[in-house]
């Protein structure tokens, strides 16, 4: 069995143990110490690390083993290492802020499904690699979820639709709502700390321990360490100042973004003129892009100030009101806290809408499919009248598909190459391949120009409107 060394600069982290690879020895086997480092690979004799999940500047986290689990269950171990320089009252207080941080970690994911839950947290005293030293690790151990981040997610699928980003929004909202009116804040949303497990169930990850250590007062400063992700933290967060509930809608807000546009979000961003630039990239509801708007504004008391507030106005928009993202009115202070939060007027929900590129090829896969059914429908019935109502309707359906966006992308092509070669095969020797091919093609290319046409009449007259 391959145990992984957690010190963070072992020189060759991967150790084989060919005689732990039957369970029983694995159980109760003694410690084992990596080969390179001397560093002890069975944490608190129980947690084994297998492998590197990843490394960021505070720290990793591991896929391991739990040996005292009947079925050795899988989890994730997560390392922090604080800052070298930090003095030994410091380190003391980092050490019972982190305590403290998991109990919380502890209590809400025991008590929301939708958060992974904390097994242990301890720390590990081990002799340093310059020699007379000692080094002090810090590691929690919590449940893993066997799924994909909406980071992978995105860049396996491409960018999102307005229902698949709706879905997000409303799941990780009700996590917000529970961590919020339980006293924390995530203060790191982003794709990558959003994951949809294996039967759809969204989750919510990385709630920052460490972040929580290494942003509190350990004699360094008297502000904030300014920890956060890059384009996702308000101007709050960035200037190391207080954070609210409404930095973490902030950053949730900036998540979507991303997911329906597929771009880097610091690219959405005009500096020049401090504002989001987003909408001219998508075609989504009036709706969601003033909800979202406000979500992002500058000033923490002008965005939603809840969850549930952002949850309401998805669910039932005030109609007599209108948000003005560019110059919004900051509200009195006497009703920050307590007046209802006003949200856009509703309107009607747009179809998914295609960019040219979608038209066209969805055009061209129309005509190839419908001409290789033509053949196929001809080759059988010898009717040219069944052949053209039979190809039709068929033709309609695979039209509404697109639509609806049930079918995209490769999936065009991979049906086109099943229909040809079905085609081919069963028809051998009626039609020649290079025929069927032409024809094929041609009707491909009628597609296109038709599709073309249509949509520039739609354009010139959209211009008279």
């Amino acid at each position: 069995m391959e145990f992984y060394c957690t010190r963070p600069r072992c020189p060759r982290p991967q150790n084989l143990f060919a005689d732990l690879a039957d369970p029983q020895k694995l159980r109760t086997s003694p410690q084992k110490y990596c080969t390179a480092c001397g560093m002890p690979l069975i944490l608190r004799e129980r947690y084994i690390p297998t492998k590197l999940l990843g490394r960021g500047g505070f720290g990793a986290a591991f896929l391991a083993r739990d040996r005292d689990t009947p079925g050795m269950r899988q989890c994730v171990v997560k390392q922090f290492q604080p800052a070298a320089d930090l003095n030994p009252a410091q380190m003391e207080l980092a050490q019972t802020l982190f305590g403290r941080e998991a109990e919380v970690l502890e209590d809400l994911g025991s008590r929301y499904e939708q958060i992974p839950d904390l097994f242990a947290n301890f720390s590990v005293t081990v002799p340093s690699l310059q020699g007379g030293k000692q080094e002090q690790f810090f590691y929690l151990v919590q449940e893993y979820i066997n799924g994909q981040t909406l980071e992978e997610e995105l860049a396996q699928k491409g960018r999102f639709t307005e229902a698949e980003v709706m879905e997000v929004l409303q799941e990780t909202l009700k996590i917000l709502k529970f961590v919020h009116d339980n006293g924390s804040i995530h203060r790191d949303i982003k794709p990558s700390n959003i994951m949809r497990d294996r039967t759809g169930k969204i989750f919510l990850l990385d709630f920052g321990a460490v972040k929580k250590v290494t942003n509190a007062p350990l004699g360094l400063s008297g502000s904030s360490t300014g920890i956060y992700s890059q384009g996702f933290a308000p101007p709050e967060q960035m200037s190391g100042g207080e954070v609210y509930p409404s930095t973490d809608l902030y950053a949730l807000a900036v998540t979507v973004l991303m997911l329906l546009t597929g771009i880097e979000v610091t690219k959405l961003f005009d500096s020049y003129n401090n504002q989001w630039n987003w909408r001219p990239q998508v075609n989504v509801s009036d709706h969601l892009a003033n909800i979202l708007d406000r979500m992002l504004l500058a000033a923490p008391n002008q965005r939603f100030q809840s969850a549930q507030d952002v949850l309401n106005a998805l669910a039932a928009p005030i109609p007599d009101t209108q948000i003005n993202t560019r110059k919004p009115a900051p509200l009195p202070a006497t009703q920050q806290a307590s007046s209802p939060t006003p949200v856009p007027p509703p309107s009607t929900p747009t179809q998914p809408t295609f960019s040219t590129i979608e038209l066209l090829t969805g055009a061209a896969f129309s005509g190839f499919e419908g001409a290789l059914i033509a053949i196929g429908i001809l080759s059988l019935t010898k009717s040219i009248p069944v052949t053209f109502g039979a190809a039709l309707v068929i033709l309609g359906i695979l039209v509404f598909i697109q639509t609806r966006r049930w079918i995209e992308k490769f999936d065009l092509l991979i049906i086109s190459g099943i229909t040809g070669f079905m085609v081919l095969f069963f028809l051998r020797g009626a039609y020649s391949i290079p025929l069927v091919i032409i024809l094929a093609v041609a009707a491909a290319l009628i597609s296109i120009a038709i599709a073309s046409l249509f949509r520039l009449i739609y354009n010139l007259l959209s211009s008279f409107n």
